[in-house]
């Protein structure tokens, strides 16, 4: 559709060029005007009909400028030059051969519009050289030369804007696909980091109840006090899995001023470590060096990392294992490791859930170091090795 309006508007200028031409061609004799300024008219022939076929031959090739602009220049240029060779008037021919110029500079490379532009002055001197017309001057032939010159130093200036407008829209379209793909990146992380929040929150709480309410069930009749304990338990870890709920829901909500709220870290290790017990799982700490202040974000990781190996023990070690929590502060470095003596690598396949993912991407984006795996001697560990930069 785009092709036809263009292919319309050149035949529109073709026709135009070529009406105007033709009306000067015939109501002009040059052959009389040079007899009333007393110049010699040999030569110079009056309107016929060949010379009108010639002035429509000049301009007819316009309606193809933009698909043939090297061939609609030439075909112009060889009924032009038989027009000066002839002896007719020029009138309105050369503006044909003006506008074909333009359109090869300005949909051409350099290399075709600089013979585009060759051709042309050798189109026109060659017509000079051989006309009837003497009264031409070299100021006359100047002003031609410049016409020339002006119409390709436009085409080239139109085709350089072009080319700069396309590599633009290019850049501004390579940008936006950039843009999108930092967007699509981001979104992803995002949901990872939901997912991360919500396992070790969910996960953990929910393993406890299920392990107290299991107890639970196991002593109603026989012990109803144990089991009210057991309940009274679940009652309270629920809650406190609400509040955390509430906690990482207003984070995700701009503005809320849970955003404020303190993450869990490892100085809340001591409180896991008896909820785990209450739970069923013995459980015991040890820190080893002296504590030195981390990052808010590898103290939130290392937390994770401790809930979700105990989680796993309480799950996966069996009944009457015993899970180890040790921490040990170095100068540059933080180790921090889970290891029970439950049933070692008879559990392995169904430890490796949606929360070692999480894990293993925490503690990946503080460029730590972190090995899953059973233990040589029964059990399981999960230990990783968070680096602190500057001793701190």
């Amino acid at each position: 559709m785009r092709n036809d309006r263009a292919l319309f508007r050149d035949t529109a200028l073709a026709v135009v060029l070529a009406a105007g031409s033709l009306a000067l061609f015939v109501f002009y004799d040059a052959a009389a005007w040079l007899a009333q300024q007393g110049q010699p008219t040999d030569g110079v022939r009056s309107p016929d009909l060949l010379g009108g076929l010639l002035v429509v031959l000049t301009a007819a090739p316009v309606a193809v400028r933009r698909r043939w602009p090297m061939g609609a220049l030439v075909a112009s240029a060889v009924p032009d030059t038989l027009i000066n060779t002839l002896g007719y008037s020029v009138g309105l021919t050369s503006v044909a051969g003006l506008v074909l110029l333009y359109s090869v500079a300005a949909r051409r490379g350099l290399a075709v519009a600089l013979g585009s532009l060759l051709f042309s002055l050798l189109a026109y001197m060659t017509g000079a050289m051989f006309s009837s017309f003497t009264s031409f001057t070299w100021a006359d032939h100047l002003v031609v030369v410049i016409l020339l010159s002006g119409a390709w130093g436009f085409g080239r200036a139109i085709r350089l804007r072009r080319a700069y407008y396309e590599e633009l829209k290019d850049r501004a379209a390579r940008l936006e696909r950039a843009r999108e793909a930092d967007t699509r990146a981001a979104r992803a992380e995002e949901r990872s980091r939901i997912a991360r929040e919500l396992h070790d929150v969910i996960a953990h709480h929910v393993s406890v109840m299920t392990v107290q309410a299991a107890a639970a069930r196991k002593v109603l009749t026989a012990d109803p006090e144990l089991a009210d304990e057991a309940l009274s338990a679940i009652e309270h870890i629920g809650r406190k899995a609400m509040a955390e709920m509430r906690d990482i829901v207003g984070v995700l909500r701009a503005g809320s001023p849970a955003e404020l709220g303190p993450q869990p870290g490892m100085s809340a290790l001591p409180a896991l470590v008896e909820q785990m017990r209450e739970a069923g799982l013995v459980t015991r700490l040890t820190v080893e060096g002296d504590a030195i202040p981390v990052p808010a974000g590898i103290d939130l990781a290392a937390y994770r990392l401790v809930q979700e190996g105990l989680t796993n023990s309480l799950r996966h070690a069996g009944p009457g294992a015993e899970a180890v929590v040790t921490v040990r502060h170095e100068p540059r470095e933080l180790d921090v490791r889970v290891e029970d003596d439950g049933r070692g690598a008879a559990g392995v396949s169904a430890r490796a859930g949606h929360g070692l993912v999480g894990i293993r991407e925490r503690v990946a984006l503080y460029g730590g170091i972190l090995s899953i795996g059973p233990r040589p001697g029964g059990g399981f560990e999960v230990r990783a090795r968070f680096p602190l930069k500057d001793g701190r």
